[in-house]
């Protein structure tokens, strides 16, 4: 405390932001911030150089051990956070690199999320167990080739065949889908669009590794390829039919990015504030200048609302009352604010910004692709544009 009896003020929670956290709270996020500096930062440039995510099975494994797989969801070896709690996991996850954090994204807001919310108890009991310890790895396949923001546009088939289900299409941009054990799949049917679990194992399915990514090096990013794929009738998700079903579990995992963008940005600004208290230039911190403080008033600004925003957010969710037009607001805005964030750190940072050396310019990379993925900034305007008109201008 000062001697005014006001606490005294941290650059690096200038809100105190953390009052607004439970001791629960910040045990969830203190426990994932150590694993993360523990597991992921000593290695992760290396990784990202090498465009590769070395012994991603223990990883999740490790991962599942935290609790931090399919963590918001209830039962099934999953831990039953809360959404605030599963956010600010995001957010220390993100802190390391967003390519951890798409795969604990994947993993549990989209692969487990349709199990769970649209899945016959066989298939939960079947696979979240095992998901939920990271011993089988999950994947979503929704994305094609020739179909991105425009899921309903997919060419990708199943058909019956006596008691069967007969798969053929190719998905694209599949984060996990090579080491995956089992992928969901979203389909056309004579029936509308359904789901169908896919054991990774099954003949006709293949999932080559996407390479010679400048983005998200340090993780694992595949094509689907799905040729006369043979299931059984029970492998299709019951109470999953229409584009309702993948969208929900998008928007759910949405919410962790709103969170996770925040933590690229907290990295890169807390490694420009340092940066800046040490660097020298004409004889002093470049920190004292005027334009360097104006550069790092702003980035803060923009930082702790981001997350101010992500809790309020994460506040609706908890109480059942967050809009899919809420969660386009905080994923068009963080991600949006998070890359600048990166890049005016980076002007900080001067030349030694582009160094792996430091984070900055991997996480404003890796931030290039979060920036489409799960809905482009122009999907995110058009959802909100005809949330606040009443007009629809995607047609």
């Amino acid at each position: 405390m000062s001697g005014s009896g006001l606490p005294s003020f941290d650059p690096r929670d200038p809100l105190g932001i953390d009052d607004l956290l439970s001791d629960e709270d910040l045990a969830v996020r203190d426990t994932v911030r150590r694993w993360a500096a523990d597991r992921v930062l000593p290695h992760v440039a290396d990784w990202y150089e090498r465009g590769e995510l070395p012994g991603i099975r223990e990883l999740a494994r490790e991962l599942g051990s935290i609790g931090a797989l399919g963590m918001s969801l209830t039962g099934y070896g999953c831990a039953g956070a809360s959404a605030v709690q599963y956010g600010l996991a995001c957010l220390e996850l993100e802190a390391a690199d967003s390519g951890i954090r798409s795969l604990v994204s994947v993993q549990g807001s989209l692969a487990m999320y349709a199990i769970h919310r649209f899945g016959s108890e066989e298939q939960k009991n079947a696979w979240l167990p095992r998901m939920a310890s990271g011993e089988v790895i999950g994947c979503f396949g929704l994305t094609e080739p020739d179909h991105g923001s425009d899921p309903a546009g997919m060419t990708t088939y199943a058909k019956r065949d006596g008691g069967d289900w007969v798969i053929n299409g190719r998905k694209m941009w599949i984060t996990n889908g090579s080491v995956a054990g089992v992928a969901v799949v979203w389909a056309r049917t004579d029936e509308g669009i359904r789901g169908f679990v896919v054991p990774a194992d099954a003949p006709g399915f293949s999932a080559p590794e996407i390479k010679h990514k400048w983005s998200l090096r340090a993780s694992v990013t595949s094509e689907l390829v799905l040729d006369d794929v043979r299931l059984p009738a029970d492998a299709v998700l019951p109470e999953g039919t229409g584009l309702r079903g993948p969208l929900s579990c998008l928007s759910h995992a949405r919410y962790g990015i709103v969170w996770g963008a925040m933590g690229a940005a907290r990295a890169s600004f807390e490694a420009a504030l340092e940066y800046a208290t040490t660097r020298e230039q004409f004889g002093r911190p470049i920190g004292g200048f005027q334009l360097t403080q104006a550069k790092l008033a702003d980035m803060a600004v923009e930082l702790h609302k981001g997350i101010l925003l992500a809790h309020h957010l994460g506040r609706r969710m908890d109480a059942g009352r967050l809009r899919p037009e809420q969660v386009s607001f905080g994923k068009l805005n963080n991600v949006r604010e998070a890359i600048e964030i990166c890049r005016t750190a980076r002007t900080i940072l001067g030349a030694n910004g582009i160094s792996l050396e430091y984070p900055v310019m991997r996480h404003a990379t890796n931030l290039e692709s979060v920036l489409t993925y799960e809905g482009t900034v122009e999907m995110h305007q058009l959802v909100l544009g005809k949330a606040l008109t009443g007009l629809d201008a995607f047609r």
